[in-house]
């Protein structure tokens, strides 16, 4: 139960710890990984108890960050992890890369970890394998897209949608795949970007046909305001014990309003990302430092705004002419 601790509320009901105590987590040091439980069965848990808000993290020290920063879940974002590429978010990087990413967030924020998988880097075959990767890396679900590739980010227009019966498809063999590799409890979660194609009823639509092909999480893109995620997970609920978890993005910069935490649990969503919001406080600390250090030649004014060697370490867990504990996982 120790392990779990810092994953509850306050004042958890005996229902949720009753429930937190049939997970036997992986943090126990008595139970090695490889009988742990997995990470898209303690989502779910902590899903089933609060809304949860998954930080961006598109290297492993954000993970550590995001960890110390007492989130309970973290998010891969392939438009993230493709502009730290140094290539925009069209689907140029491979599956190896986006698993390697993957595995080094889960080691090192030690939390599930939801990834972005574009389209599924191809078709069947290629969903199939994204979730064996994804899932052996230590990821607790992934989320597939409904566009056409090359895709877009899901807040620009212009997109194109594949049919709903080739999106279907997809999920099932996704299903299939985590149920062949982990019993099914690595999370297959269905993303629609039809709102700003087709409409939000041909979305919600969709989204039924994909819950039906085995998905057992819904992300709808691109809303516009509060009463349209209202509508959506109304719409999910009424498809009673097959309704599915609710996923929202709270991206910056795009067509959804800044929506607090708290009020997404109370529209119905069970999990919230932030998918760029780490990458791009630091770049915009990173542009303000080299303007400054190219105008004065010095960074002593950015000083203050930096992170000190000592605290560094402190994120490392790391103690200078001590050896150093790599993570299990």
């Amino acid at each position: 139960m120790k392990f779990l601790s810092k994953f509850l509320p306050p004042d958890p009901s005996d229902l949720i710890l009753e429930k937190i105590e049939r997970i036997q987590w992986v943090m126990s040091d008595s139970i090695p990984p490889s009988q742990a439980a997995h990470p898209g069965l303690l989502l779910r848990s902590l899903m089933d108890t609060s809304v949860i808000a998954a930080p961006g993290a598109f290297n492993a020290l954000v993970a550590r960050a995001v960890r110390k920063g007492g989130f309970q879940a973290a998010y891969v974002s392939g438009g993230a992890l493709s502009v730290a590429a140094g290539v925009p978010d069209v689907g140029i990087l491979s599956v190896d890369h986006f698993a390697r990413i993957v595995r080094e967030v889960a080691t090192g924020s030690g939390l599930p970890v939801i990834a972005d998988a574009d389209t599924g880097f191809g078709e069947e075959e290629m969903v199939r394998r994204t979730v064996l990767e994804y899932n052996h890396a230590g990821g607790a679900g992934l989320h597939l897209e409904d566009q056409v590739f090359p895709k877009r980010c899901g807040h620009l227009d212009g997109k194109t949608l594949i049919s709903a019966d080739q999106m279907a498809s997809k999920i099932q063999w996704a299903a299939k795949a985590s149920h062949d590799c982990s019993g099914g409890n690595f999370i297959i979660c269905a993303r629609t970007d039809a709102k700003g194609v087709e409409g939000i009823e041909a979305a919600i639509e969709r989204a039924k046909v994909y819950v039906q092909a085995g998905a057992s999480m819904i992300f709808p893109e691109g809303l516009h305001s509060e009463e349209e995620f209202g509508q959506f997970a109304q719409a999910m609920r009424s498809m009673g014990d097959s309704a599915p978890y609710m996923l929202a993005n709270m991206t910056e910069f795009g067509k959804t309003p800044m929506i607090p935490l708290d009020r997404y649990g109370q529209l119905g969503y069970h999990l919230v990302i932030y998918p760029v919001s780490t990458l791009r406080i630091a770049m915009g600390a990173i542009t303000k430092c080299l303007d400054e250090l190219k105008a004065t030649g010095t960074l002593e004014g950015q000083l203050e705004n930096m992170q000190s060697r000592a605290e560094l370490y402190e994120l490392m867990d790391y103690v200078p002419g001590s050896p150093w504990e790599m993570p299990e996982r």
